[in-house]
């Protein structure tokens, strides 16, 4: 390894670059809602939607300053929790790995300007939209340069068998949606949330410190890969009763499920999310039980349909997986309102 410069630590990030008293107050409204979605106490429906990846930050605000507009015409049933997801991880280790690593997608990687690059974006999300977004805990070190900002944090399925990843979630004081893995080995997943909701011991930055559990952890379904690399989707009606089943034998607080409609739930076909998100909502107006439990759904979304390589360079268009256009994305957000 070739060390090339020390960092800046959080706090110094954070104090070049300070949450707004009103992005603060956003923030904790925002924390309110959703927490009381996954304690059962609001019946509101959660959509953590946005790009796959926040490539350019002009597009991003442009997207979510568009949420904002609907948020305002569903929210007696809906809370929007937009995704700027900043960081990626690459099976292969190859391709972009997102803001973190290059602010610019056809630039080399400067990690420092991307620490600064994503404190910016998300810290303009809820200074001007008022949204304190989602964002996925790739390295569990980082989260606290995003610490004041976030109301929302997912554990991606390489990640969820990690112990750092568990034993940071449990410190956090969020909701922490841990996916099921690429396997689809649902014990892991409950063996996670188990983790993150219970108190420990550990190393952090550097220092040791004890967490408290976070009762807020919970379960993302995002459909998995068998051994022969074909997709299984983990999100009909089966499925999810199998999930109210394993948290009834379980002695985890809050059970919940957020459902991602896309990646192998649909095989990357990000057409398919439309009718994913109908079909968990059909299941949950059938069943009780499922009602509980589904809490909110994941959908990829941005301004243009599908997805590009990075140097196409068509604005608001995915340079990660394909994702919902605007205009399909707004009809579906008023078509799960009505129906949920």
């Amino acid at each position: 390894m070739n060390f090339k410069r020390k960092l800046l630590i959080p706090q110094e990030i954070k104090e070049m670059y300070p949450i707004s008293a009103e992005g603060a107050a956003a923030k904790q409204r925002n924390d309110e809602q959703i927490t009381r979605i996954i304690t059962g106490e609001s019946d509101k429906l959660m959509l953590v939607i946005g790009p796959c990846s926040a490539d350019r930050e002009d597009a991003v605000m442009d997207y979510i300053g568009r949420l904002r507009e609907v948020q305002e015409k569903v929210k007696d049933r809906i809370v929007i929790v937009p995704r700027i997801y900043t960081n990626k991880p690459r099976t292969t280790g190859a391709g972009y790995k997102g803001m973190l690593h290059q602010p610019d997608p056809l630039a080399d990687s400067d990690m420092l300007k991307g620490l600064i690059a994503i404190r910016k974006l998300h810290m303009r999300a809820i200074n001007e939209t008022g949204f304190s977004c989602a964002d996925e805990m790739l390295y569990p070190e980082n989260h606290r340069f995003l610490s004041d900002l976030l109301s929302y944090v997912a554990v991606g399925a390489r990640s969820v068998e990690n112990q750092q990843h568990r034993l940071t979630a449990s410190g956090l004081d969020l909701p922490v949606g841990m996916k099921n893995p690429t396997s689809g080995d649902l014990s892991v997943m409950m063996n996670s949330i188990t983790a993150a909701q219970s108190s420990h011991t550990f190393i952090y930055r550097n220092w040791e410190v004890e967490s408290k559990g976070n009762p807020l952890a919970h379960a993302i379904l995002r459909g998995y890969v068998d051994s022969k690399g074909v997709n299984h989707p983990n999100y009909h009606y089966e499925d999810l009763i199998r999930l109210v089943e394993l948290y009834a034998n379980s002695k985890l607080a809050n059970p919940a499920v957020i459902v991602d409609t896309n990646h192998s739930n649909s095989g990357k076909k990000y057409l398919e999310q439309i009718r994913i998100a109908k079909e968990i909502i059909h299941s949950a107006r059938h069943n009780d039980d499922i009602h509980r439990l589904v809490k909110g759904l994941m959908i990829e979304s941005y301004i243009e349909d599908g997805s590009q390589k990075s140097c196409d360079g068509v604005y608001g268009k995915s340079i990660t997986d394909p994702c919902l256009g605007w205009e399909k994305t707004e009809r579906l957000i008023y078509d799960i309102a009505e129906i949920w």
